[in-house]
């Protein structure tokens, strides 16, 4: 039954009192949107220049206009006729604004023009690049403060004059907005998808098929088969535009954290929704948060961790007050690009609030910082077998777990697969102790290039982070034949990586390791078989 005929139904409006389980311990309560405990996820906790963030979009956009004209002391003229008219003075102010910007930093040594016009056309998106040119070092103090780069919040006013252009129909001419695929690769990439539930899925192989669109054909094949469209009968254009934001919001330029990672991480998490012991208790509404929060959960990475945001005192370590800062951001650029893009406007009000609620807590989840948290969750409650996916919040739990699963699973997956997404991370990191060093920074664990090898950084990452929640996942299924396949993978991929570490010298080794390397499970077959 479509969601607008039931609204919730009886079953998604249940209360879990007295099962003892909260947001603190990483569970999300049914209670009422209204409710004083979605209170730390609902609203950011400090305003930015003097306005609410909490305001959606547009009404932000018109705040700020309205002040960019008190200040130019332009008097307010009367309300445009037409939205072409109004696009005009849009860009207009954004033009001049970009001029008075940039000239007040090239004056100050920091950024020239050309470098912000730059910055405005390359990132549509709410978060600026990280660049040396605006950030200024003091070799006496030894710390790195960031430039006063008054551009960062006019980025999202220019991806909401996009998005008023996307709604008249009127398509950027942009190379990146061609998506024109040759029969036999679309071909390819629906013969693909026919075998998406397997572990085996090589999303490095279906992202050249579809010209870098992973994420966005990906995702609604995925609608498409859990009936999600129908069910909360969402605009396809409206869908497509949220999709094609979310997977151009993230940075291309990032070896690891990209639409590449999130699509990966999708297709993770279809397979874990399709667990025999999740899949039968799971409603749409659980079916549409998980596989969305998977796709956006990274979305807006800037490629460096939150250590690196606080030590430069970011504005969005200052914004969330240094506690799950990237997750946070990733978050709140999701709940703007679904009301930007309207894809639940038609559905009601506490409705969508909850949907959004619900998505902050899968998102802030994964959050790694609080994996021993979530970990001793989890091992309690298998423990105590007191687990009932027939509450809601339950299920919620297990989504967030399912989550942190897909989103660390690469040492899970098959040794082709694994040892690309092994370099990438390596890569990003290393990029990060280079831009650390050249701002006379203390290097952050694992980004050290010289001293932090690839196979020391993925011992210590199967060790003390993949193997303890999988063990537990492994517990929960039962096991299934997906987790002892997974389980499979992981040990010999440590094992692999373990050889590969003695095999080098300190002086030897390299960001990539090139030797010939034994391939786990004699490469694709074994226990890498397709799951049903």
């Amino acid at each position: 039954m479509p969601v607008l005929e039931g609204l919730w139904g009886p079953d998604l409006r249940m209360r879990d009192a007295g099962l003892g389980v909260g947001v603190e311990a990483g569970v999300c309560p049914d209670e009422a949107p209204h409710s004083p405990v979605w209170g730390p996820l609902r609203t950011p906790p400090v305003t930015c220049g003097g306005l609410s963030l909490a305001l959606e979009l547009p009404a932000l956009i018109r705040q700020l206009r309205a002040a960019w004209r008190a200040r130019r002391g332009v008097p307010r003229g009367p309300e445009r006729s037409t939205w072409v008219e109004s696009d005009k003075e849009e860009v207009e102010e954004v033009n001049q604004d970009i001029e008075d910007r940039s000239a007040h930093l090239a004056a100050d040594g920091r950024l020239n023009t050309g470098h912000a016009g730059v910055l405005l056309v390359e990132r549509r998106g709410s978060y600026p690049l990280i660049d040396l040119r605006i950030l200024k070092t003091s070799a006496q103090q030894g710390e790195v403060e960031a430039g006063r780069r008054k551009v960062k919040r006019q980025l999202s006013f220019q991806r909401y004059c996009h998005a008023s252009r996307l709604l008249r129909g009127l398509v950027p001419h942009t190379p990146g907005s061609l998506h024109l695929l040759d029969d036999d690769y679309l071909g390819q990439a629906a013969h693909m998808l026919s075998k998406v539930g397997s572990w085996n899925f090589d999303i490095f192989l279906f992202d050249r098929l579809t010209n870098g669109n992973s994420l966005v054909t990906l995702m609604c094949h995925l609608f498409s088969v859990y009936g999600l469209v129908h069910h909360f009968q969402l605009d396809m254009i409206k869908l497509h535009r949220f999709l094609g934001m979310v997977q151009e919001d993230y940075h291309s330029q990032n070896p690891y954290h990209n639409a590449l990672h999130a699509a990966d991480v999708t297709q993770a998490m279809y397979c874990y929704l399709k667990e025999p012991k999740l899949a039968e208790q799971l409603n749409p509404l659980d079916v549409f948060l998980g596989l969305t929060a998977a796709a956006a959960h990274d979305v807006d990475h800037p490629g460096v961790n939150q250590a690196f945001l606080i030590k430069t005192r970011h504005h969005l370590a200052s914004l969330y007050q240094n506690t799950s800062v990237l997750e946070s951001h990733h978050w709140r650029s999701t709940v703007g690009m679904l009301r930007e893009s309207g894809l639940l406007s038609h559905l009601p009000a506490d409705m969508s609030q909850d949907m959004e609620q619900q998505l902050g807590s899968l998102i802030l989840a994964t959050d790694i910082s609080r994996q021993n948290e979530f970990l001793s969750t989890f091992r309690e409650h298998l423990d105590n077998q007191d687990l009932d996916l027939q509450l809601a919040s339950h299920r919620h739990f297990i989504l967030q777990i399912a989550l942190k699963c897909a989103d660390v699973c690469n040492p899970c997956r098959v040794w082709e697969l694994s040892k690309q997404w092994s370099e990438r991370v390596c890569e990003e990191f290393y990029r990060q102790g280079d831009l650390e060093r050249k701002l006379d920074m203390e290097i952050s664990p694992l980004c050290n290039q010289q001293a932090d090898s690839v196979p020391a950084i993925q011992i210590g990452f199967i060790s003390y982070i993949v193997e303890p929640l999988f063990e537990e996942w492994h517990r929960f299924t039962k096991p299934s034949p997906l987790s002892r396949t997974m389980m499979g993978h992981l040990h010999k991929s440590k094992a692999v990586w373990s050889r590969l570490r003695h095999a080098h010298t300190p002086s030897d080794t390299q960001t990539h390791p090139h030797t010939e390397e034994p391939e786990p499970g004699g490469g694709r077959g074994g226990e890498g078989e397709d799951i049903p």
